[in-house]
């Protein structure tokens, strides 16, 4: 869907099975967690105090 808009990825790690994807797409990077994987790292902890764009649950 994103080449259809003219936004393409640079690079991408990760798979569904890794539970961690990341899409590098220029001016943005999009981290994609399973519930375990953002459990652990817990994110939102550290980035408390930063500003939400989109939060999608």
């Amino acid at each position: 869907m994103l080449p259809k808009e003219g936004i393409l990825s640079r690079r991408h790690q990760g798979n569904a099975d890794s539970g961690w994807i990341i899409l590098d797409l220029g001016d943005i990077v999009v981290h994609i967690f399973s519930p375990e994987q953002r459990k652990f790292y817990a994110l939102e902890e550290m980035w408390e105090k930063a500003y939400t764009i989109v939060k999608i649950l």
